[in-house]
């Protein structure tokens, strides 16, 4: 993370207006064929791509959850799921979403898979090209998903790493979509870690019209390349990035409240120092007074007490069971799309 220190907010500005909350900001064709293509970080997707990404992912769970269709999109294939750290959504997500499918996952731990110990990672990804057909890896370091992805003849799915989590985001935002009916100009408002969900957030949220205000207390700010990035996308898209260290000032006039864990895998020695270091960081109903009357939670679990208390965590205004089923959905969104040339057979969304 940056050590840069904020003594004030950094507000970035947009140059152009966005349309109104509930008017199709978006363009009336999503195009954009991902077959074949890896999924690394959402950096690398177009607006009109992540638009498809989503569109594709509601249009299956329209289609199978609640019209009750079978469909075998991913018959005869497979999936290897690499899991260096251990996770509950991400495996269940994919291995539920990708068997409803007709695909067949398989599930690979450190235990059976030592990547750059027993066997290299470029041998390792050679060796699973050519046995199923495609890979999602939840890894520590985000420069072992780029060796495989440079390796591999298949697609490289993110599965979380330590710098980027791109199919959580795609699930939040599928979730505030079907929320808000739009998404092109909310406003998401983190107050947490500047952690790889806060990287994806803002590797996405001005390609969707999406205003983003960052609170994060000083020395956990998000690596500076990615605030780059972030600014020039609000530039180039029209949005508002705000960056502080005060919650209250992050969440003003907010639809959306977010956080995370203060304490990642890997982070446990850390955990003292933290906690005391995210001291008046915790999301209560108190923070919400100074968002918008409309204003919902999320929150990519699990969650601990100290980041969120019970009354918003199990509030109306929560919407963090509906993320975290989101999470098969779009990742069924996200494989199809990689995999197959499938049309979405619904009208596509308000973005």
């Amino acid at each position: 993370m940056s050590s840069k220190l904020m003594s004030a907010s950094k507000v970035f500005k947009c140059v152009k207006s966005l349309p109104a909350r509930g008017l199709s900001g978006a363009s009336s064709r999503v195009s954009g064929a991902l077959k074949g293509r890896s999924c690394l970080t959402l950096k690398d997707f177009s607006p009109q791509e992540v638009k498809r990404l989503l569109w594709v992912s509601a249009d299956l769970k329209h289609r199978i959850k609640h019209e009750q269709q079978h469909l075998p999109l991913l018959q005869g294939k497979s999936i290897a799921m690499i899991f260096e750290k251990r996770s509950t959504r991400t495996r269940m997500s994919t291995e539920t979403g990708f068997a409803l499918l007709g695909g067949h996952p398989c599930f690979l731990t450190s235990q059976d898979i030592h990547l750059g110990v027993n066997e290299s990672s470029t041998d390792t990804a050679r060796v699973l090209s050519g046995l199923c057909d495609i890979v999602l890896a939840r890894v520590y370091s985000h420069s072992t998903l780029q060796q495989l992805d440079q390796e591999a003849s298949i697609p490289i799915i993110n599965g979380l790493s330590d710098l980027y989590h791109p199919i959580q985001i795609l699930a939040d935002f599928l979730t505030l979509q079907e929320r808000y009916g739009s998404l092109s100009g909310l406003t998401v408002s983190w107050i947490g870690d500047g952690n790889n969900v806060l990287h994806s957030f803002m590797m996405t949220a001005a390609k969707l019209g999406v205003h983003l205000r960052i609170a994060t207390p000083k020395g956990y700010e998000p690596d500076e390349s990615v605030i780059q990035e972030a600014q020039r996308l609000s530039e180039e898209h029209g949005t508002q990035l705000v960056l502080t260290s005060d919650p209250m000032e992050a969440a003003h006039g907010s639809n959306v409240l977010v956080t995370d864990t203060w304490v990642s895998m890997g982070q446990e020695e850390e955990k003292k120092k933290r906690l005391q270091d995210f001291r008046g960081y915790q999301i209560t109903m108190q923070t919400g007074r100074v968002a918008k009357p409309d204003w919902s939670f999320l929150h990519c679990l699990p969650r601990k007490m100290e980041e969120v208390d019970d009354e918003v965590f199990y509030s109306s205004r929560s919407l963090v069971f509906p993320e975290a089923e989101n999470r098969k959905w779009t990742i069924m969104g996200l494989v199809v799309s990689l995999l197959t040339d499938y049309a979405p057979q619904t009208p596509m969304p308000k973005f």
